[in-house]
């Protein structure tokens, strides 16, 4: 009888490892290069963002078709292509569009603010409403148009609320960086996601208690004022406050995009991202505070529309199976959230609802379901 050696014979090469080898050669993506900048080819991927922006673009038409006298979605079309007569382009174009456009641009921005905050923070419940910048931005709104006193309501509601909102947002991302800037378990001073996310929890539950002193504090026609912008109002939307928003968007978007590598090496972990070169900290603050501007601007031009930055980037990450938030399908399923709430709150629903109410009736069970999805997660782990 032979005794045990403690050793594995190598197994020759046959048939059909060669096969195997063959075939996961066969499985390498497809990839573009341009100059310095390639991409893998994903054909499933690239249909599910298109098949998104043609459910926005539907929408979009749609919440320009519904309203008090409702208007064919050819018609609709014709308009937006330049055809149609004077009168049906003085309310399609100046009185509804707007109002469509303010939709997709909010939604667009809380969906990529949602994306950037859950990919640095690897927390899918980190989102700027949970954090309090959107608190933050409501605080800084909601105390001009108390202070006002009503006297100067007209400028105020078009210039004061949305920069004093941007502003607030932005403070309120500072305050909530300091006070997580600390010493790590490496040793290295930073900031980390967990303790981010935990002052942020904090910091909005001072802010709501800010706000609801606040309206306690303001006559009554300010606090009902005050209390109609908080509930997220595509009402009164216009040009004005659509326009800053795209700007700011389209800023946002390139420098997310720009950041893609970088957000792909922070999932690896920060000593593997310290190995590819990439200075986290650094890195981190970039993309912070694009999020920060975008749930901001989202914020100053409607008021706060709750869930959709916390839902929008789970639902496309589903949809499309990536390792993180997609960006730009992120960007796109929250514009079809928005859109899809103010069609739904003014062609189905007896009452026509503001848009902020209708998303946060949506969003409740949708955070359920995130909670008991991450539970069952850490159970079987």
């Amino acid at each position: 009888m032979d005794e045990p050696t403690g050793r594995v014979a190598a197994a020759p090469p046959s048939a059909d490892g060669t096969d195997r080898a063959v075939t996961e050669l066969r499985r390498v993506r497809p990839a573009l290069r341009v100059g310095p900048v390639s991409l893998v080819l994903r054909p499933v991927v690239f249909g599910i963002v298109v098949a998104l922006a043609v459910a926005v673009f539907a929408l979009f038409c749609l919440d320009i078709a519904v309203g008090d006298t409702h208007i064919p979605l050819g018609r609709v079309l014709d308009v937006l292509g330049g055809g149609g007569t004077r009168s049906q382009r003085f309310i399609i174009i100046e009185s509804r569009l707007p109002r469509a456009l303010t939709a997709v641009v909010v939604g667009a921005a809380l969906g990529l603010s949602g994306a950037l905050m859950q990919s640095i923070l690897h927390n899918p419940l980190a989102g700027p409403d949970v954090l309090g910048i959107t608190t933050g931005a409501s605080v800084g709104a909601v105390a001009v148009l108390v202070g006002s006193g009503g006297a100067t309501t007209g400028l105020v509601a078009t210039v004061g609320a949305p920069i004093a909102a941007l502003t607030g947002g932005l403070l309120t991302a500072v305050v909530i960086y300091l006070l997580a800037w600390g010493r790590g378990g490496g040793g290295e001073r930073g900031v980390t996601g967990f303790r981010l996310v935990l002052i942020g929890i904090g910091v909005n539950a001072v802010l709501m208690s800010v706000i609801s002193w606040l309206l306690t504090r303001a006559s009554l026609t300010d606090a009902a004022r005050a209390q109609l912008w908080l509930t997220g109002s595509l009402n009164g939307a216009d040009m004005a406050r659509v326009v800053p928003a795209v700007v700011a968007l389209s800023v946002v978007t390139v420098v997310s995009l720009m950041s893609a590598r970088t957000l792909a090496a922070l999932r690896l972990g920060e000593d593997s991202t310290r190995v590819l070169g990439v200075r986290i900290q650094s890195q981190q603050a970039l993309l912070i505070g694009a999020s920060v501007v975008a749930a901001s601007v989202a914020t100053a031009a409607v008021g706060p529309v709750g869930f959709v930055a916390l839902a929008a980037p789970q639902i496309a990450r589903m949809a499309l199976r990536t390792a993180g938030e997609p960006l730009i399908a992120s960007a796109l399923t929250g514009a079809a959230l928005v859109a899809g709430a103010d069609v739904l709150s003014r062609a189905f629903l007896p009452v026509d609802l503001p848009v902020g109410i209708v998303t946060a009736a949506l969003g409740g069970p949708f955070l359920l379901y995130l909670l008991v999805r991450m539970n069952r997660k850490a159970t079987l782990s």
